[in-house]
């Protein structure tokens, strides 16, 4: 298998010295981009990149243009034997579970980027990045100043509301076990940008199990469902046991149609999802 992979990487060697001396001649090249995380995918896109996207990952699922480029395997154990057959300038990848195969990657001499912001400065900086590697500087300083805006705009409706007045959240990623999102994740930044109060704030890790009955006891005046359930999201609260005493299950602000991505995917749509938080806790305003 790996005498396989390194026969195609040699072919590919080849293949780009001639394409190479094309380039050197005056025509020009446009690039070839994998993308292994769904949002490195979007980031391409958003920059103009799309028809030079070659291959992405089977998680990539936006824009929908997407799900139409050649698959190159899971998130976690990407092909790769397919992406050598590309033959990719950049492979586009984040942290965490890729590792191994970005290792794998670097070995076999694949130029990698890997993307892992945690917040949206450093998202911003990725953008930045991937613009500068692609070619298309300026459209990145674009779309960072555009999401800027879009986030300023929530942001000045916020500022001034007084911390006793600002609406107390709970964002549930997942319900068994359940989850949530804390202090260092882009959630919470999100709800803290959108004037709200995050109950699980003080947590250690950004995201992390959190107990029924610490809900209850902090008593959120809303409630988000990071996971697009077809159940009627009231119906699925009010099942269990002591969460009716909660504000949101009382007031009936329980809510589960923020398409997660835009909450949890650190790309372009970030600004969309902060949107959206700000509708939920702040309806009319």
């Amino acid at each position: 298998m790996l005498k396989k992979i390194i026969f195609i990487c040699v072919l590919s060697s080849l293949f780009w010295l001639k394409i190479s001396a094309l380039s050197a001649s005056g025509i020009p090249r446009p690039g070839r981009y994998i993308s292994l995380a769904p949002s490195t995918t979007e980031i391409l896109f958003a920059l103009g990149a799309g028809d030079e996207v070659v291959g992405v990952s089977s998680y990539c699922n936006w824009p929908p243009e997407a799900k139409n480029k050649t698959q190159v395997g899971d998130f976690s154990k990407p092909n790769i034997e397919k992406i050598a057959a590309l033959k990719p300038d950049y492979v586009f990848c984040t942290g965490l579970e890729q590792a191994p195969v970005i290792s794998q990657l670097r070995q076999l001499n694949f130029q990698v980027y890997v993307a892992d912001p945690v917040n949206c400065a450093e998202l911003f900086k990725t953008i930045e990045d991937i613009g500068a590697i692609i070619g298309k500087t300026d459209t990145a300083s674009r779309l960072i100043a555009q999401m800027k805006d879009q986030i300023a705009e929530v942001a000045s409706k916020t500022e001034s509301i007084p911390d006793a007045k600002r609406v107390k959240v709970f964002v549930e990623i997942w319900h068994e076990p359940l989850m949530t999102a804390a202090k260092g994740s882009f959630v919470d930044e999100l709800i803290t940008l959108a004037g709200g109060v995050n109950i699980a704030h003080g947590l250690i890790r950004p995201y992390c199990n959190f107990s029924a009955e610490k809900v209850i006891s902090l008593n959120p005046q809303c409630i988000i469902l990071a996971y697009m359930d077809k159940e009627a999201p009231l119906k699925l609260i009010q099942q269990r046991f002591g969460w009716d005493r909660i504000d949101a299950v009382k007031n009936k602000r329980v809510f589960n149609d923020v398409d997660p991505d835009t909450l949890l995917r650190p790309g372009p749509r970030i600004t969309a999802g902060l949107k959206e938080i700000y509708k939920r806790l702040y309806p009319g305003a």
